[in-house]
C-alpha cells in the first residue's frame, strides 16, 4: 500500500512511517505543513493519506481541510485522521460527503499497532474506522436519526462506526452472530436504506447518524 503522511512533529511522524513500513507498506512522501500536503497527494496519488488534523502554519484545521480539498480533486481517496483530541466538527465535516473511506483516530491508539494498522486496513477497503472515543462523543451530540434505535441497536451502531465485523460485535456484545444480524436489519429499516450491497450500507447507516 502506497501511503502519504501529513505530520509536524517529526519525532511521531517517523515512528509512524516506521510502523507503517514494519506492517509492509510504502511511504511515498511525508510533508509538515498544511499547504504541502494536497501537492503530494496529486503528485503521488497514494493508496491512502494518514493526515493530522491540526498542521502549520495556523495549527487549527489545515490537516482537515486539505483533506476536504483532496477527496475533491482525488474522489474516494481514503483518508485515516489523526487528532490529538476530539474534534466533533472535524469529524462531521471529514463525513459529510457520505462516500466512506474515512476514519478518524486519536493519536494514543498509533501506539496500539495492530489496532493502528487493522484501522487503516478498514478505511482503505472503503469502509470506516472511527475511535471509540470519537464515536461516544458523536452519538452523546447527534440524536437523529438515533432517537428511533433502542439501546442495543445504538450500541450495534457504534461497533459499526469503529468499523468492526458481525462476528466481532457478538463478541463484544456476548450475544449471537445472528443477533447481530437481526439489529443490523433493524438499523437499516429504522435509518430508511434501501436494499442494497450490504458493505455499502453498512457505511451508509454509520454516515446517517454522525451527519444527522
Amino acid at each position: 500500500m502506497r501511503i502519504v503522511i501529513a505530520e509536524d512533529n517529526v519525532l511521531l511522524r517517523e515512528g509512524v512511517i516506521m510502523l507503517l513500513e514494519s506492517g509492509g507498506h510504502e511511504v511515498v512522501a511525508s510533508v509538515g505543513a498544511g499547504p504541502e500536503v494536497v501537492p503530494a497527494l496529486l503528485e503521488h496519488r497514494p493508496d491512502a493519506a494518514v493526515l493530522d488534523v491540526r498542521l502549520p502554519p495556523g495549527f487549527r484545521d489545515e490537516g482537515l481541510r486539505a483533506a476536504i480539498e483532496a477527496r475533491k480533486a482525488i474522489p474516494g481517496l481514503p483518508i485515516l485522521v489523526l487528532s490529538q483530541y476530539v474534534e466533533e466538527t472535524y469529524a462531521g465535516e471529514l463525513l459529510s460527503d457520505g462516500g466512506g473511506a474515512v476514519g478518524y483516530l486519536l493519536k494514543d491508539r498509533i501506539g496500539r499497532v495492530d489496532e493502528f494498522l487493522d484501522a487503516l486496513d478498514r478505511v482503505v477497503s472503503g469502509g470506516t474506522a472511527l475511535d471509540p472515543e470519537v464515536v461516544a462523543q458523536l452519538m452523546s451530540v447527534r440524536r437523529d436519526p438515533l432517537n428511533t434505535l433502542t439501546p442495543r441497536e445504538r450500541e450495534v451502531l457504534g461497533l459499526m462506526a469503529q468499523g468492526l465485523d458481525n462476528s466481532t460485535i457478538a463478541t463484544t456484545l456476548v450475544i449471537t452472530e445472528r443477533s447481530v444480524g437481526k439489529h443490523i436489519g433493524a438499523i437499516f429499516a429504522k435509518l430508511g436504506l434501501p436494499p442494497s450491497d450490504s458493505g455499502h450500507r453498512r457505511v451508509l447507516a454509520v454516515l446517517a447518524y454522525l451527519n444527522a
